[in-house]
């Protein structure tokens, strides 16, 4: 599938503002076997004094800024064509949970895709036993890791509702949780402390999801918007596999993928500080539809 991808996002400042530093996360990635990025652009409005970009740890791309002089908006705008694969349903030769943790034991790599940096408590996602005896009690109890991994994606749709507004950035899993409500990055956190809880490595996805489903598709949740998603390793043989559960499925060729991470604060589209005496209103576009 070729996507066109249309992203803004804007903030509108109460008061001028100075001295802002960013770093903003935005751009598709080119993932062999996933999807290519075959074009990007960045705009941003004021232009910055400085800009440099880098990959961080996790390979993600990663565009810095600084903007030095007094500015009352900031708007980020992102044009993009992005080539994404048809996945091939992953056939289950996982291990049981008791196998996995054998198999993780025998990964000595630290590298970004090593399991061992998705197992534990990461800065947005802490050990909450609730969200485990949760996991615990929808998930088989002798199961392959795919068989878990599917049954909590399914339990939390089904359990949870799927209602914008009732949390934001900063509402914690546990505090979703409690609630049982919330949107994409909520149900994905959520998904993460789960499996975490039960010693499945699982990682955070930042990344877009179609506008407009195929003919007779159902139309996903959160695709107004950048979505989240939850990838889980199933051992050595599989690896990585995502699952979005919002939408109760495996990510797939509507699924494009920004980077990954160890929870939201790994991919956060910006983040960054500034100086200023006031508030400021946040707004978000987005766009994904296939190339002509």
């Amino acid at each position: 599938m070729l996507y066109d991808i249309r992203l803004t996002l804007q903030y509108d400042y109460d008061a001028p503002v100075h001295g802002g530093r960013h770093l903003i996360r935005v751009a598709p990635a080119t993932l062999p076997g996933v999807q290519r990025l075959v074009a990007s652009s960045l705009t941003i409005d004021p232009p910055p004094e400085q800009h440099t970009t880098f990959a961080d740890f996790f390979g993600n791309a990663v565009t810095a800024i600084g903007l030095m002089a007094p500015h009352d908006h900031l708007e980020v705008g992102l044009s993009a064509r992005v080539q994404v694969d048809d996945p091939i349903p992953p056939v289950d030769l996982t291990p049981s949970r008791s196998e996995l943790h054998a198999e993780i034991e025998r990964v000595w790599s630290l590298a970004p895709d090593s399991p061992h940096h998705f197992l534990w408590p990461s800065p947005r996602l802490a050990a909450v036993p609730a969200i485990a005896d949760y996991a615990r009690a929808v998930t088989p109890q002798a199961g392959s890791v795919l068989d878990i991994a599917q049954a909590l994606c399914l339990a939390i749709h089904r359990d949870f509702t799927y209602e914008a507004g009732a949390t934001d950035v900063e509402t914690t899993p546990a505090e979703a949780f409690s609630m049982r409500r919330g949107v994409c990055q909520d149900f994905a956190q959520v998904m993460i402390a789960g499996l975490r809880g039960l010693g499945i490595p699982a990682g955070y996805v930042s990344g877009f999801l179609r506008t407009t489903p195929p003919p007779g598709k159902p139309r996903l949740e959160g695709a107004d918007a950048m979505h989240a998603w939850v990838r889980v390793w199933c051992g050595q043989s599989l690896g990585w596999v995502a699952f979005d559960p919002t939408n109760a499925i495996l990510a797939g060729a509507d699924h494009i993928t920004i980077g990954y991470g160890r929870d939201y604060a790994d991919v956060s589209p910006i983040v960054g500080m500034l100086k200023t005496h006031g508030s400021h209103e946040a707004a978000q576009s987005v766009d994904v539809l296939l190339a002509q």
